[in-house]
């Protein structure tokens, strides 16, 4: 397959249509207040999928139990899951692409290979894009069934064998133990979720413990870092404010913040879906 197996169709009206390799999906999206540009293009929607009087899929049986695609050339394994969700968030696939460009160029520059820790891990997509650049990762996910998802898409890639480290467990009990073992990281990417359990169903509220958990993040920064990345998708949690965390816990550095985005053809209008901000050491560009 192609490097380009998502794109962004369309949207408005609340709605998103987006390509997933021969998959066309039709799915919530808020913050799509306008019409949509190309109505014509709704129709050949594979599925659908609802919010509206519960969680809700429409021609959910046209789809394949799996799929893969390959997006930023990481190959991903795709499934329809009951709350929406696919096994890959699009938007951040533009990180991948730096992140993996980043790693490449602090080897370089270091003559060593770069610790990479991925927190919050999800399906993997970040990790697999790190690990092909050469970095040794740690991957961490509180959900054991999510894990094992990004175990099979390091099989897809070819990378089963590459150096990561795949960890079930809560984030802050994990920082708070390689702290301890003074186990340090050169590069860290967390995307937090704005509600979730831990490995043993301990309760993580972001407006609670990002910031405990970005302290944590501190404790094991190597003291020659490369990146600091936080992501989120939580409402009210803007780059500024993802900015002024990062430059409130890690100090001096230089930081900077933006959305990340739905993309399509040029003449799509792009949808933002979430902010970053990252912490560099220095005065890095």
């Amino acid at each position: 397959m192609s490097s380009n197996d998502y794109e962004l169709l369309d949207s408005g009206n609340g709605c998103k249509l987006e390509r997933f390799g021969k998959i066309i999906l039709e799915r919530p999206c808020s913050q799509a207040v306008w019409a949509p540009q190309k109505p014509h293009l709704w129709k050949t929607a594979t599925a659908s999928f609802s919010r509206t009087g519960g969680l809700n899929w429409k021609g959910r049986e046209a789809l394949p139990a799996s799929w893969t695609v390959s997006v930023s050339g990481i190959r991903m394994k795709l499934s329809s899951t009951d709350f929406g969700h696919l096994g890959i968030f699009p938007e951040t696939r533009a990180l991948w692409d730096w992140i993996a460009e980043t790693v490449r160029q602090a080897a370089g520059e270091k003559k060593r290979q770069i610790q990479f820790l991925n927190l919050f891990a999800y399906s993997g997509g970040a990790t697999l894009a790190a690990a092909k650049a050469g970095a040794a990762c740690c991957h961490l996910d509180a959900s054991k069934g999510m894990v094992e998802w990004a175990r099979e898409n390091a099989s897809l890639n070819n990378l089963q064998d590459a150096p990561v480290r795949w960890i079930v467990d809560d984030v802050n009990k994990f920082l708070a133990r390689e702290a301890r073992r003074e186990r340090r990281y050169d590069a860290i990417l967390l995307d937090p979720p704005s509600f979730g359990h831990g490995h043993r169903g301990e309760l993580y509220k972001i407006e609670k413990d990002l910031l405990i958990t970005l302290e944590n993040v501190r404790s094991v920064l190597s003291p020659d870092p490369v990146f600091v990345l936080l992501t989120s998708h939580t409402p009210g949690f803007s780059p500024i404010v993802l900015r002024n965390l990062l430059m409130q816990v890690l100090g001096p550095g230089t930081v900077s913040c933006g959305e990340m985005l739905l993309t399509g053809a040029r003449d799509v209008f792009e949808v933002p879906s979430g902010n970053w901000a990252r912490w560099l050491p220095g005065n890095c560009g």
